[in-house]
């Protein structure tokens, strides 16, 4: 080989180890990079409580200080003149500081109008979604019936259930009773044998519509048992019970990756009016959810005889057992249970009760109707609201402890209204045991 072909090979040679070192250095910075981000990111979910919560925290960015989370749910089904019927009617809460939640069953045939004597089908609480497919009408009935200022709907249509169902492979669940049911205007067929099994989503859609059997031959229709609750009241049972497994086996950790199809589910089949920048923020706190810690009821009320209701069947609630329910369901249960884990913490305190405190509201939302919808959110909650105003417009709600308030009771009065910020400023001069400034966030 002469020496000019030897220097040429070494310059090749020179040019490819130099390029090669180039590579190394590059490979290093990346390999670098990713370690700092990686070291980063493991910190931060460290800071967000670690696991599958902190994971889902850093990489959504949420907030860590939210409240108590209600919205009404709505279960849709169509029948074969494409007329949709309201067949699940429950109002939902999830306090992700107490790991609670509460579902309420409405029945669907609660009245809503004025006059019982002169009742229509069409003032049944069922029957406002489909007038005008409008869920807010349905919204508002039911806060007026609860005393609830539930802000958020979620409209969620049979095929949503039937498809999530089939997603997730069926949900094992004990069925009740044997159900025999055939309605061939709504195209609906119900043939379910009672005891533990595994449904996929056309047999969910059985179940939850299931309210009675076919008649016998001498035309009697059986339902669910005295003791589980017959008729609407066993299927709003079964509702909730069914509701409690697809949570709970939705939330198994193989499910993470099928996250893609549940969400298209919801896309396509789901109506709601929450934001995702909201709903984002309960996400960390759900998976760390157990079932164990729900609490399901009905809305209490009675079936008048229907020659004083024009003949139309109706169900009529019973305003001060309805009061005393959502008075222990939504607020009650919360703070009772915060007052066992902080009584060893807190025996200083001399404002103890919520009939004790004398509260002001000053309203700094920008928003004239935002004041009393806070004096009717805490009066619901059993507290004592002595004086009103307002101030300067300001951006974040605030609560301010003047006299030696317990904060299990602050914390309960953020929870009622679902926003704030707790400061102390007291003063014993002061008459008012504790003001609360509406903000722009509420």
């Amino acid at each position: 080989m002469g020496k000019k072909q030897m220097n040429n090979k070494n310059i090749k040679n020179n040019k490819k180890k130099g390029k090669n070192k180039i590579w190394k250095k590059v490979l290093l910075i990346i390999l670098l990079i990713l370690l700092v981000a990686g070291g980063v990111f493991a910190y931060k979910v460290h800071q967000n409580g670690g696991g599958a919560s902190g994971m889902l925290a850093t990489v959504l960015n949420t907030k860590k200080d939210v409240g108590e989370f209600k919205a009404l749910l709505l279960g849709i089904s169509t029948d074969q003149d494409g007329v949709e019927l309201t067949d699940t009617i429950i109002v939902a809460s999830y306090n992700p500081n107490t790991q609670k939640a509460t579902l309420l069953s409405i029945p669907r045939d609660t009245y809503t109008g004025k006059n019982t004597a002169r009742a229509t089908a069409y003032e049944k609480i069922n029957a406002l979604y489909g007038r005008k497919h409008r869920p807010d009408e349905t919204l508002a009935a039911v806060n007026e019936i609860t005393g609830l200022n539930i802000e958020y709907y979620v409209v969620v249509k049979t095929e949503a259930l039937i498809k999530l169902v089939d997603v997730i492979g069926g949900v094992t669940f004990n069925v009740p009773i044997d159900m025999d049911y055939d309605d061939t205007s709504q195209d609906l067929h119900i043939h379910l044998k009672a005891g533990e099994q595994k449904l996929d989503g056309d047999k969910a859609e059985q179940l939850v519509r299931f309210r009675h059997n076919n008649p016998d031959k001498y035309g009697r229709m059986t339902s669910y048992p005295a003791e589980y609750g017959d008729n609407d009241i066993g299927r709003m049972r079964t509702q909730r019970e069914f509701i409690l497994q697809v949570v709970k086996q939705t939330a198994k950790p193989e499910n993470i990756f099928k996250l893609g199809e549940i969400l298209d589910v919801a896309k396509q089949y789901v109506i709601t009016n929450i934001d995702f920048d909201v709903a984002k923020d309960y996400i960390p706190y759900a998976v760390e959810f157990n079932t164990e810690n729900m609490l399901t009821e009905t809305l209490p009320g009675t079936v008048p005889s229907l020659n004083k209701t024009n003949n139309v069947s109706i169900f009529v609630h019973d305003k001060q057992k309805t009061k005393t329910l959502v008075q222990e369901l939504f607020f009650d249960r919360d703070l009772e249970e915060s007052e066992e884990d902080t009584t060893s913490e807190e025996t200083t305190s001399t404002t103890t009760s919520k009939s004790d405190i004398s509260i002001e509201v000053l309203n700094g939302s920008g928003n004239s109707s935002d004041l009393q919808k806070v004096v009717n959110q805490l009066k619901g909650a059993g507290y004592k609201v002595t004086r009103t105003g307002s101030t300067n417009t300001t951006a974040k709600t605030t609560i301010i402890n003047k006299k030696n308030v317990k904060e299990t009771l602050l914390k309960n009065m953020k929870d009622v209204i679902g926003v704030g910020t707790i400061e102390t400023s007291e003063s014993s001069s002061s008459k008012i045991d504790v003001t609360i400034i509406i903000g722009k966030d509420y």
